[in-house]
């Protein structure tokens, strides 16, 4: 079912990124999210898929008569079109496209575009102002540059997963593309970087990207290496405790609900220990800090969640909210989908799509007041802008795009 939401405008004006024109060589989270961030801002992004396999995000996600509706959102803004890049013709029409392009973005594993002819240092040399984007799990060098890279395995390695889960428990993996997802965001940030830089230079020259999953993650995690260095310390799992304010926690309220609470500011611990009628406790000696509310974690969460377990969650965040206090309810996604806050603020909009008519997804992630970002369409059907780009815009005879079709060059 189509659930309420605000209705978006589709397309709010050009976007800071008019006129930067994308190419699309990923799959797979990472590289798919940094261009669909480019697009939403207005690139005009050439998305290329196996002409027979199709992209393998695809596959991903739940599907609703048999098309996939995650790549509705991820490939929103993208045109597509099906090239085999490990054909000679294939990369000869490739090396075309990147003439006129600003950007690629992609994720094969290191040495794939050398062994097609397709290498930096070539495509550099058609197009010296072209920023290349390349997602790997590792990096392109290294000893582990070679291995099969994907979030999961960034997950672990990071130290996400050794932090995550209850102290007696196994590491815990989060249950979606974590990892991915921080680092697509990060790209997109590094490609306008090197944009700015080449618009900036005399010469025009674009660079490089090296991008990981590991380390934009690896920043999320935080100082780990650092407090290993300096003191030999190696951070273990706390359940949902934190190491470095308390109380921080998930309660149970009467009705059966969660709700999350935070008091990473000093009196926001204050007010909450008040609301919950212990005044006594914020004076205190190990009060007076974070990490000394840490400390005693436990007692603070019988206090707190002793509270909290006696009230619906109506009652605990308004309470909480009266009191400048800082809670949140646990969402599922249809509790996101109803939340007055995000229906307010355009979070999550609704957009015309050629299959489903209106269809539900998030908004474009930031809100910019002079240059806003805007979804001009969905995610398209495989190969659906093949013979406009190709023929189109590379002026390549109509013949000549049958015959590749044919042969399964195209798609």
């Amino acid at each position: 079912m189509n659930a309420p939401a605000q209705q978006g405008t589709p397309d709010r004006g050009p976007g800071p990124l008019k006129g930067i024109r994308v190419i699309d060589a990923s799959t797979i989270l990472a590289g798919p999210l940094c261009t669909q961030l480019l697009g939403d801002f207005g690139a005009d992004v050439i998305k290329i898929e196996h002409p027979v396999a199709g992209d393998g995000m695809r596959g991903h996600g739940e599907s609703k008569n048999g098309i996939p509706l995650w790549w509705k959102e991820l490939s929103r803004n993208k045109r597509t079109i099906g090239l085999s890049l490990s054909d000679p013709e294939g990369a000869g029409l490739f090396r075309r496209m990147v003439r006129e392009a600003d950007v690629l973005v992609e994720n094969f594993r290191p040495g794939t575009l050398e062994r097609w002819g397709l290498g930096p240092d070539v495509l550099h040399a058609l197009n010296p102002g072209l920023v290349i984007v390349r997602i790997t799990g590792f990096g392109q060098s290294g000893p582990y540059a070679s291995r099969a890279g994907f979030g999961t395995l960034a997950e672990a390695m990071s130290g996400f997963a050794h932090l995550t889960g209850e102290p007696d428990g196994p590491p815990t993996l989060p249950a979606f593309g974590l990892a991915d997802t921080i680092c697509g965001i990060a790209a997109s940030s590094a490609t306008t970087m090197a944009l700015y830089h080449r618009d900036r230079d005399p010469e025009r020259r674009g660079q490089v990207v090296d991008m990981s999953l590991i380390e934009p993650i690896m920043a999320a995690v935080g100082p780990g290496p650092t407090v290993y260095d300096q003191l030999g310390v190696v951070k273990q799992r706390h359940g949902n405790h934190s190491t470095n304010n308390a109380p921080r926690n998930t309660y149970r309220t009467s009705d059966g609900h969660w709700v999350a609470v935070s008091t990473s500011a000093q009196r926001i611990a204050e007010r909450v220990l008040e609301l919950v009628g212990h005044p006594e406790v914020v004076e205190e000696d190990w009060f007076a800090t974070g990490h000394g509310r840490a400390a005693h974690a436990d007692l603070l969460d019988e206090l707190v969640g002793g509270w909290i377990a006696d009230r619906t969650r109506e009652k605990v965040i308004t309470g909480f909210t009266e009191a400048g206090a800082a809670v949140a309810p646990v969402y599922d996604a249809r509790d996101l989908v109803e939340d007055p806050h995000v229906r307010a603020t355009g979070m999550l909009t609704t957009v015309e799509d050629e299959d489903f008519g209106p269809l539900l997804m998030h908004n474009v992630m930031w809100r910019m007041s002079g240059t806003p970002g805007g979804i001009r369409f969905t995610g398209r059907a495989q190969g659906a802008d093949t013979d406009a780009v190709l023929a189109g815009e590379l002026g390549l005879d109509p013949h000549k795009v049958a015959e590749l079709r044919e042969r399964k060059v195209v798609s």
